[in-house]
Formats: structure tokens, C-alpha cells, sequence
């Protein structure tokens, strides 16, 4: 411990910690949990991974003693739907993932319900970075790539949460600020990247459906090809600005290329 506080000293890195804590813990995929906040929902069992049999296992990820969103499995405007709302909270939904061998992510579809957007909120600032709706996507990958500082940072996100920085975390936000296809990095290191998937007003108070090749996306946010996909999050904020934000996110269904077809599933009349 006090070998990785001198080193943080050195490289700046120790007056960041406050920014730098909240990046970790959106990031990383461990932190302190609360209870469960949802069960055999409909939104459970209608958020599926292909290759991957039965619902996946969501924690409420709680950072420390900050006040967490409050998620709850309900149904709105016609589809199951998980609300979140955010009294100037701070906290993810979040399942990890282990995809079968020589899977990889191929298209997520997801969707959302907002009825306003925070005004306040700045994703290019640190200190203002909330967004109403994220959708998380983590991953592994050559850690010998990291710069020094991303070393550091990964062995101060195990030290608070009990597990390393992920090698990326891919972040899709819907912004009022910033247009469609920005790429916003986190401040504090380049692991972390927010993808604008939605901007402004006009769509606000009905569902938004989304369909994302997550490979494509990956390596234009950050040129090279996703690793193994290792978790995958939603989350609401809105603990920088001290708003009071609400959203719904509809089901997830995120397909793999190889995934096997499991036994008695029917094929997805939807898919492209």
C-alpha cells in the first residue's frame, strides 16, 4: 500500500483521486453491492445473451457510502423495462459475462425511454460527467499495452474494488451536448470511452430502439479488435450535477458470431 501511494504521488496521479475513484468504480467489475434489485423479472428473463443459457446474474453495484440509483423491474409503454431513477445517485446494474470459447460479441441490441435530459450534465467535464442512460460493455485484453499511469490506475481500482481496471470499457450515452458518433474519452485514462449513440430532444418520451455492431464500434472508438467481452452494465447518474433524472431501459440481446443455437430456442424473427 504505501509503495502504490508514493508511486500515485509521483506520477500526479494522488490529487486526482476523488475524479478518478468514480471512474474506476463505473468501470471496473467489482464494488461494493447492495441488495439485489431485481429478480425473475420480465426484464430479466427478456435480456438474453446467445450461447448463454438462462438469465443473467445482475448485481447493484453500490459505490461506498454515495447514494445509489434506484433500479426497479417494471413494465412501461408496452415493454418490460428496468427504471432507474437518480436523486443525485450513483450506481450500476451490472452481469458478468463468460462467453463460451471462440465467441465474440456481435450485434447488442438495446433501447431506452428518457423523458428529459440533463442539462447540467457535461461529458467532456469531470466534474459534470452524469448521463441519464449508459449501457456498459466491458472487456479484456493485452495488458502490456497499458501506459504506466493505466497500470497505476488498475492497481488502485483493485485495491478499492478487489479487481483490476478492465483492459477497455466501451460506453454507449445518450447526450444533449455532443453529436452522433462522438467518441469522449475519460480524462484521467484512455481505457475508458464514451460512444454518443443519441443526441438532443427530439426523441425524448418514447422508446428508442437501438441496434449496434459492438465489434465495429469497438474498433472505431478504439482501433484495434474487442478481447473477450467480460461484463456487461446499465446505469443512470447524476451525483456530479445534484439532478434528479429518470429513464427506463428496455431488454438486452446481445449476439455472439459462433454462438450455438441452445436447444428448444426459436429463432429471432427480428434479427438482420
Amino acid at each position: 500500500m504505501h509503495r502504490l501511494s508514493s508511486r500515485l504521488v509521483r506520477s500526479g496521479v494522488a490529487a486526482l483521486l476523488p475524479a478518478l475513484i468514480s471512474a474506476l468504480l463505473v468501470a471496473c467489475a467489482s464494488a461494493p453491492a447492495g441488495a439485489p434489485a431485481v429478480d425473475d423479472s420480465a426484464w430479466v428473463r427478456s435480456t438474453r445473451v446467445d450461447g448463454l443459457a438462462g438469465p443473467l446474474a445482475w448485481d447493484h453495484k453500490r459505490y461506498g457510502d454515495r447514494k445509489p440509483t434506484d433500479y426497479q423491474a417494471t413494465e412501461h409503454a408496452g415493454r418490460p423495462a428496468m427504471r432507474a431513477h437518480s436523486e443525485a445517485g450513483n450506481s450500476t446494474l451490472r452481469a458478468p459475462l463468460a462467453l463460451p470459447a471462440g465467441q465474440v460479441p456481435g450485434r447488442l441490441a438495446f433501447s431506452w425511454f428518457l423523458p428529459a435530459l440533463n442539462d447540467k450534465a457535461d461529458l467532456m467535464d469531470s466534474e459534470a460527467d452524469d448521463a441519464v442512460v449508459r449501457v456498459i460493455l466491458s472487456f479484456d485484453g493485452d495488458r502490456s499495452r497499458f501506459t504506466a499511469r493505466d497500470h497505476l490506475l488498475s492497481e488502485l481500482a483493485h485495491l478499492i474494488t478487489g479487481e483490476p481496471l478492465p483492459y477497455a470499457t466501451l460506453m454507449y450515452v445518450w447526450d444533449h451536448r455532443y453529436p452522433v458518433g462522438t467518441v469522449i474519452p475519460n480524462p484521467h485514462t484512455q481505457r475508458i470511452r464514451k460512444l454518443v449513440v443519441e443526441s438532443g430532444p427530439q426523441r425524448l418520451n418514447r422508446w428508442v430502439d437501438f441496434d449496434r455492431d459492438v465489434r465495429a464500434d469497438f474498433r472505431a472508438v478504439f482501433g484495434e479488435e474487442p478481447g473477450a467481452l467480460t461484463g456487461l452494465g446499465i446505469m443512470s447518474d447524476s451525483n456530479n450535477t445534484g439532478e434528479t433524472v429518470q429513464a427506463w431501459f428496455g431488454p438486452l440481446h446481445l449476439q455472439t458470431e459462433g454462438a450455438p443455437v441452445l436447444a428448444g430456442a426459436a429463432p429471432d424473427a427480428s434479427a438482420p
